[in-house]
């Protein structure tokens, strides 16, 4: 009995830590963090009523999940997670080439480009849970394939958007003691870091078709379809894509968007790109505006003149209804259909962009 008493209280115990990190996470409302962001985001095309808006036609939000969708969760809930162990790879320790372009995909959105001598980490989230709470909330299907601690010092760090799955605060906080590098972010997400003890000189706030020099690299805040929003209160921060341009190779990292006519003016306006790394999980007929299916990702690789596709945003979290492997087993059908080269690493794997292995199917027996 005493046993029992003394590990439900640790529980207790714990649950009452988780719980205070948890107004922290929320972040902040932009609005109100200072007279200089408040008045860029007032000056915003992309803002108005309040809000920051998509490109017309505005796309339908996810609302409250119904009945239906509750009972489907219920159901097939091993179809939506691997059968097995993921393989991971231990990415080398190396100086990147400077003339070169790589890239290694950690899982979900997480990824690390070598362009040209520099390193560029796209949306870094390292929690096992990504929810403003540990304690809840949908959990890794396999560990990071190295530890946050032991990254090599980037040049910048990217971030998309302000979900849970992209922006994390603890891996921020951990990135901001370990690193140096700028966050580059959409114009609004600097009001979160700064809460979380980010210093504003290493922040950079981008609206759409605004650009920095960060490192001799271009980096071009670009147009996505999504929403905002770590709360119930929504698009209070912009999300978007990035373009990073060096002088001899092109990267467009999409974050999560739907399908849009804007990738073709982004392919006109600053492709075509050598290596494209573009979202193809957690689709649903329930939000088909805001998240694309693998099909469409093909089609927005190819409106941006890409060469080599890496799919993210699939595999570490079950973040919607399909099967765990769909995504991947429609990408490459899709791809093989249209002779569009993509590449599926394992996490951890590094992949030069001018000799990609060939697809190897390893989810299979996993899905």
């Amino acid at each position: 009995m005493r046993k029992s008493l003394i590990v439900a209280g640790a529980a207790l115990a714990g649950a009452a830590w988780a719980a205070r990190k948890v107004p922290a996470e929320l972040g902040v409302r932009p609005l109100g963090s200072g007279p200089e962001r408040e008045a860029r985001i007032k000056a915003s095309p992309q803002f108005k009523d309040g809000v920051f808006y998509n490109p017309m036609p505005e796309p339908t939000q996810v609302g409250a999940p119904s009945p239906g969708l509750l009972r489907e969760l219920a159901r097939d809930r091993e179809a939506r997670r691997p059968k097995g162990m993921i393989p991971l790879l231990v990415p080398p320790v190396r100086e990147p080439d400077p003339d070169g372009l790589s890239v290694v995909w950690y899982g979900h959105a997480s990824s690390l480009v070598e362009i040209e001598g520099k390193r560029v980490l796209f949306d870094p989230v390292w929690s096992r849970r990504v929810s403003p709470s540990q304690l809840f909330g949908p959990k890794r299907h396999h560990p990071l394939p190295v530890e946050l601690a032991r990254l090599p010092q980037v040049d910048a760090i990217v971030i998309s958007h302000d979900h849970y799955d992209h922006l994390d605060m603890v891996t921020v906080q951990s990135l901001t003691r370990t690193q140096k590098a700028p966050f580059l972010v959409p114009l609004g997400i600097g009001a979160h870091l700064e809460r979380w003890g980010v210093p504003a000189y290493r922040i950079i706030e981008l609206d759409w078709d605004e650009e920095a020099q960060v490192a001799g690299l271009r980096f071009v805040a670009t147009a996505a379809r999504h929403f905002s929003g770590r709360s119930l209160t929504r698009n209070d921060t912009l999300w978007g894509s990035w373009v990073v341009a060096g002088r001899a190779h092109k990267v467009f990292y999409a974050g999560d968007s739907g399908y849009f006519e804007g990738y073709k003016g982004i392919g006109s306006a600053h492709g075509p790109f050598d290596l494209t790394l573009m979202p193809i999980g957690a689709y649903s007929p329930a939000w088909p505006d805001i998240h694309m299916n693998p099909e469409e990702a093909v089609n927005a690789h190819l409106d941006l003149g890409g060469k080599l596709m890496l799919p993210v945003h699939w595999a570490t979290f079950t973040l919607a209804l399909h099967p765990w492997a769909e995504p991947v087993r429609r990408l490459w059908s899709e791809a093989k259909a249209r002779e569009v080269s993509i590449v599926v690493p394992r996490p951890g794997e590094l992949v030069e962009a001018g000799s990609a292995p060939e697809v190897d199917g390893w989810w299979e027996t996993l899905g």
